[in-house]
């Protein structure tokens, strides 16, 4: 059984080797132990009962394989991007030029770098061992989360942003780096990706043009590759768009990776989201062809897994395993809702 729940100081190694084992582009989670170690002081202090808004608190959970205690991967959630480290992007602008006495008319991409300084929640830090990637793990992973947020709404912001991992050619390289990046910041795309997780954005206001970039004047390749995800993250954007992100005009400033926006009252995760008490546990092997279904606890203390519930009369009944994983009594609130 995999079980979602709010990362440990325990957990750093194993952050540390899943951190170094992405390959790069997901900014929230850098290769870097001391950063990793001060994320997860972070999220522990995210988790306080005392948080009643959105002040950018960032919330680190964990995918544990309970028959060997492994963490297999990570994803997390920002209450609200931007703060004291603005969040940067491209905004992807239409401008018109006319000339009639020529009958000439054209509609002209560019892109405008944006400072955000006070903007949405932020579903952040996916990342699955491929080892992993099977059985419902990655919709666990990414889905119960959304769960946390309907549970303790007041947390986040009313809309909700992921920026997905850009295109990556087959030897490491960044087309969109390379042709707006480089020239710029002369280092390569995995240091300036690592310095802006590691909060050290100043190095984007002081180099980035402030001037606005024509697209039509890119070369085609890379032209082709803005708004275009890793192949790694197709199925997390499809997973996404299921939920109900929809692409955006913005994309990030590294590697033109999509940014997707949602309303967080219209996550299918959470609109489809019933609570119920738990009113019996019974053996494992009951109702095992059931339809799986996400099962959360709801507290701060926050544990998730793929489980079913039995209804039963004013409540519902679990399996002993899901109620153990969840770490709850008869008595206690439950919240369940399907998987797709």
């Amino acid at each position: 059984m995999f079980v979602l729940r709010p990362v440990r100081e325990a957990d750093l190694a194993a952050i540390i080797a899943l951190a170094k084992s992405v390959g790069g582009g997901l900014t929230t989670l850098p290769p870097d132990a001391e950063f990793l170690e001060d994320r997860i002081h972070e999220s522990l202090s995210a988790f306080s009962p005392r948080v009643r808004k959105p002040a950018g608190e960032h919330y680190l959970f964990v995918l544990e394989d309970t028959a060997t205690g492994e963490v297999v991967g990570t994803s997390g959630l920002a209450s609200r991007v931007g703060g004291f480290e603005p969040f940067y992007s491209y905004e992807i602008r239409t401008e018109r030029y006319a000339h009639r006495p020529l009958k000439i008319e054209k509609e002209i991409a560019t892109l405008h770098l944006k400072e955000s300084h006070r903007g949405p929640s932020e579903a952040c830090s996916l990342f699955l061992r491929a080892d992993r990637r099977r059985g419902g793990n990655g919709r666990l992973l990414s889905l119960a989360r959304f769960l946390f947020i309907g549970a303790f709404r007041r947390r986040f912001t009313e809309t909700i942003i992921a920026e997905l991992r850009g295109y990556i050619d087959q030897t490491g390289r960044s087309p969109f780096w390379e042709a707006v990046g480089r020239p710029f910041f002369e280092f390569d795309f995995y240091r300036a990706d690592v310095l802006s997780g590691l909060g050290e954005k100043e190095f984007i206001a002081d180099l980035m043009p402030d001037h606005p970039i024509y697209v039509p004047l890119l070369p085609p390749e890379v032209q082709a590759v803005i708004g275009r995800v890793h192949h790694e993250t197709e199925p997390a954007l499809a997973l996404l768009r299921a939920e109900g992100f929809a692409t955006t005009n913005e994309v990030d400033i590294f590697d033109a990776g999509p940014i997707v926006r949602a309303e967080v009252a219209q996550l299918r995760t959470i609109r489809h989201a019933q609570t119920a008490k738990l009113c019996e546990i019974v053996p494992a092997d009951s109702n095992d062809t059931a339809r799986p279904q996400i099962l959360a606890n709801g507290a701060l203390g926050f544990r998730a897994c793929l489980g079913a519930v039995m209804p039963r009369g004013d409540g519902v009944a679990l399996a002993a395993p899901f109620a153990d994983a969840l770490q709850l009594r008869v008595g206690d609130a439950i919240t369940f809702t399907p998987v797709k």
